[in-house]
C-alpha cells in the first residue's frame, strides 16, 4: 500500500493568503523538557473551511461529521486549467464519489501567486449538483483572488466542506482513500488538517 502525505509543511514561511496570520513558533525550554508556543490562523497551511467560515449559523469545525473527511476520494488532474476550472474540466469525472480533490499547476508552489487556479461559479454549481460533500484543491483558495465569496457560499451553504492548500504534486489522478482530520477547535470556522491518501478505496 502506498500512502501519500498531501499536507504542506506548517512553518513560518508557509504559503500565506494575503491578510492571514503569519505562523510563528517559539521554543520554550526549561532545562528538563521543551514546548513550542504557536501562533497561527484557522486557515493556515493545508486546512479545512467549515460552513461557518461564510455561512451565518453554519457548522463549525468541531461539528463537521468526521465521516465526511474519511473515505473514498478521487483526485482529478486539472493542470491544464491555467486560471479558471470550468464545468468542462469536470464533466464525466464526478460520478461515483463524494470527495473530489483537484490537482492543478499550483501543487508544490512555495510562494503565493494571485493567479492561482480556482473554481468558476458554474463549476461550483456542477459540484453541488453531483452531491459532492468534500471538495479539495491544492491552491490557496477554491475561489479566485478577486472573488466576491459566491463560490464559497454556494459550496458551504449546500453542505460541501472545503479543503485548501493540499499538496497533490506527487499524486497521480485516480481513486484513493482519504483521511483529512482537523483539530477539534470548538466554535472555529476552520482548522489546519493532516491530510493523507492511500492507494486503496477502502479503509486501510
Amino acid at each position: 500500500m502506498t500512502v501519500y502525505d498531501i499536507t504542506r509543511d506548517l512553518s513560518g514561511d508557509a504559503v500565506l493568503y494575503p491578510g492571514d496570520v503569519r505562523p510563528r513558533f517559539r521554543e520554550i525550554d526549561n532545562g528538563q523538557y521543551r514546548v513550542t508556543e504557536m501562533v497561527l490562523g484557522s486557515h493556515t497551511g493545508t486546512h479545512i473551511d467549515a460552513p461557518s467560515h461564510y455561512i451565518k449559523g453554519g457548522l463549525t469545525v468541531d461539528e463537521i461529521p468526521l465521516a465526511v473527511l474519511m473515505g473514498p476520494a478521487r483526485v482529478l488532474d486539472c493542470s491544464d486549467a491555467r486560471a479558471v476550472i470550468e464545468p468542462g474540466h469536470l464533466a464525466g469525472r464526478l460520478d461515483g464519489t463524494r470527495t473530489i480533490l483537484i490537482k492543478t499547476w499550483f501543487s508544490g508552489r512555495r510562494e503565493f501567486d494571485p493567479g492561482y487556479p480556482s473554481l468558476s461559479p458554474e463549476a461550483a454549481e456542477m459540484i453541488v449538483g453531483a452531491g459532492i460533500t468534500c471538495l479539495g484543491i491544492d491552491a490557496p483558495s477554491i475561489e479566485s483572488f478577486d472573488c466576491d465569496g459566491s463560490v464559497h457560499r454556494r459550496l458551504l451553504g449546500s453542505g460541501t466542506v472545503i479543503l485548501e492548500l493540499l499538496d497533490l504534486s506527487a499524486v497521480p489522478e485516480g481513486n484513493y482513500f482519504m483521511t483529512a482530520l482537523p483539530m477539534r477547535l470548538k466554535g472555529a470556522d476552520g482548522s489546519p488538517v493532516r491530510a493523507i491518501l492511500s492507494d486503496t478505496e477502502e479503509e486501510p
